[in-house]
């Protein structure tokens, strides 16, 4: 074996035994927790009452009528809905102006066993085709900025 092979084994056996020994203190040996002592189990308290009573609502069976209209000349919006309801009966009615030119109605009556409904158009649907009309673009760049000499 040369001799720098030698001086490099007996150096890093050196650095290992070194190494070994630690400057700082050693850990502590783990120990387990003590076990808890034994506690009775904390007694039971009810959750706290609310601070206000649920609201007593009456058993009478509900009765409206309503109705309402909009007609916006700017734009264009035309519709209405009027509905009564006496318990369990529901009849009412709603108009809607169509963007096609014709005028929608739906009449619904509800006796409490199912929706029925009867829808009516009045009027033509009218499709008139689009013209387009020419407008020429905007020139791509204005006048040259003046020169100043």
């Amino acid at each position: 074996m040369s001799l720098k092979l030698q001086i490099a084994v007996i150096a890093c056996l050196a650095v290992v035994a070194i190494a070994d020994q630690s400057p700082y203190p050693a850990p502590p040996a783990y120990a387990p927790p003590a076990p808890p002592a034994y506690a009775p189990p904390a007694p039971y308290h009810p959750p706290p009452k609310a601070y206000h009573a649920e609201p007593d609502y009456p058993d009478v069976p509900p009765k409206y009528n309503y109705n309402y209209g909009v007609a916006d000349g700017y734009s264009g919006a035309n519709f209405g809905h009027s509905e009564s309801r006496d318990g369990y009966k529901t009849e009412g009615s709603y108009t809607v102006d169509l963007p096609d030119g014709r005028k929608q109605t739906v009449k619904y009556v509800d006796n409490g066993d199912g929706l029925v409904a009867e829808v009516t158009y009045e009027g033509e649907a009218q499709y008139p085709e689009y013209k387009p009309t020419y407008k020429p673009a905007p020139p791509a760049y204005g006048p040259p900025p003046p020169t100043y000499a």
